[in-house]
């Protein structure tokens, strides 16, 4: 059942990838039936992100009160009637609106679908479980990059409306699969309703596995914070603050390492490193997402095993310089050919999906208390989709202005800042249950001096 749980709620993360990197593929098509200026394109695009951000900002309170599967159920009724009001609209307003409510659905959902897997999984596998959303993030993506290959100048009329529409079928299918599935047991346990929890487990891990342990050590968490203050202020409590940083500093770092810029104007980058046929950017930009996608299959495999820390810190150096290679390629065209700048981007990409794409939210989700967990993601979902929305913004008007080659210079100077920020501030969570990392961070002892401990002797917390 756990299995089945990370695929559903991994769902999310494919609808989220597919929404954004869709309009990569599908704006030829898109603007032959509905011209925009480079202004309004932009704030289409950005319409995404910026309705991700209004719903971060209430998921996490909305999601202690009314559980993580009820959220992530409005979520999936969401998604599909966003997707349906983008594939029948015909004006670019009603466009903006929908794509705002598609926003809308995958802000609520990237609050409740990791912190749904993280308190459902078992403590040996919750980062790869975890991280099955990030996986599924690249999938959609993938997946939104190959339609465009069946789209070409003389068909591309009208084809936007058919890959916007696509959308409906995960939604429902999304929607189904989370009808089948129970709550999260220490959702329950928050709730006092700890019969309802041991029966939750009892689901999650089979007939034969004995819950009442991990039952017990739920409600003794719950029991020590139960008077605690809760909500957005209890954020900025000595213990609870260094968890906040690491929240939103990971988001910060992710969104500002270049990533959307990336996925959502990759035709256009691979167009200003000299690549005119479009045919040849269309295929490079597929490649960026079979890369992302199998490079997040090695981090499932590599985070429960390598550990959280040492992966962030190859992932940001790795980021720094491809960026910083890529834009000596521009500024210099004929001393960096065109093949090593591909290889740049594939393998920045790569540095990109082995660990700084999914361990933030993976983090995010192990970090907070219990008594907080819900306001401290949305807070980080907050840095997320904010600085989303800033990057896919600003990013054709710093082509416009200061040219390729100065902005991936700033990415590349801002993933060496992650990674003295990793060095200094990151806890490693592997080995631990999410009670022995509370522990940890109430005690008052710094989050960062957090060390991995043998899944072994921590299965019992799990």
């Amino acid at each position: 059942m756990i299995y089945f749980l990370a695929f559903v709620a991994a769902i999310a993360g494919f609808l989220f990838g597919y929404d954004e990197g869709v309009i990569a593929v599908a704006r030829a098509s898109l603007e032959k039936d509905l011209p925009m200026s480079p202004l309004v394109g932009g704030f289409m695009t950005a319409a995404v992100p910026l309705g991700a951000l209004v719903a971060a900002s209430v998921a996490g309170p909305i999601t202690d009160r009314f559980g993580r599967r009820s959220v992530l159920m409005a979520a999936a009724s969401l998604f599909a009637v966003g997707a349906l009001m983008a594939a029948v609209i015909d004006t670019v307003m009603l466009l903006i609106v929908a794509r705002f409510l598609l926003g809308i659905a995958i802000g609520m959902a990237a609050v409740a679908a990791p912190l749904y897997i993280a308190e459902c999984a078992p403590l040996k596998s919750r980062g790869a479980m975890v991280s099955t959303y990030q996986l599924a993030i690249t999938v959609g993506i993938l997946v939104s990059y190959l339609t465009g290959v069946v789209i070409d100048d003389e068909a591309a009329k009208g084809m936007w409306r058919i890959m916007f529409g696509l959308g409906i079928v995960p939604g429902v299918l999304f929607l189904a699969g989370l009808a089948l599935l129970p709550e999260s047991p220490r959702w329950l346990v928050r709730k006092q309703r700890t019969q309802e929890a041991r029966a939750s487990l009892a689901r999650l891990r089979g007939p034969a596995a004995d819950v009442d342990g991990e039952v017990a050590e739920m409600v003794r968490s719950v029991t020590t914070e139960l008077n605690k203050p809760v909500g957005y202020g209890a954020l900025l409590e000595p213990a609870v603050r260094p968890a906040l940083i690491v929240g939103v500093g990971l988001f910060f770092l992710q969104q500002l390492s270049g990533i959307n810029a990336v996925i959502y104007y990759a035709p256009d980058i691979f167009s200003h490193a000299g690549f005119d046929n479009t045919r040849t950017q269309m295929l490079a930009t597929i490649g960026v997402g079979v890369v992302n996608v199998a490079t997040t299959v090695l981090a499932m495999f590599l985070i429960d095993r390598v550990g959280r820390r040492p992966l962030l810190v190859v992932g940001f150096l790795g980021a720094a310089v491809t960026m910083l290679v890529i834009a000596l390629g521009v500024v210099f065209p004929k001393v960096v050919p065109s093949w090593l700048i591909i290889t740049m981007l594939l393998l920045y990409i790569a540095s990109f999906a082995l660990a700084i794409g999914p361990l933030p939210h993976l983090l995010m989700s192990e970090i907070f208390p219990l008594r907080v967990r819900g306001p401290g993601m949305s807070m980080a979902s907050l840095s997320n989709w904010g600085f989303n929305f800033v990057v896919v913004f600003t990013f054709p008007l710093m082509l416009a202005g200061p040219g390729l080659a100065f902005t991936f210079t700033l990415f590349a100077i801002i993933c060496l800042g992650g990674l003295a920020f990793t060095l200094t501030r990151v806890p490693e969570t592997t080995g631990h249950s999410l009670e022995a990392i509370e522990r940890h961070l109430m005690s008052g002892r710094p989050l960062g001096d957090l060390r991995r401990s043998s899944v072994g002797t921590n299965r019992q917390n799990s």
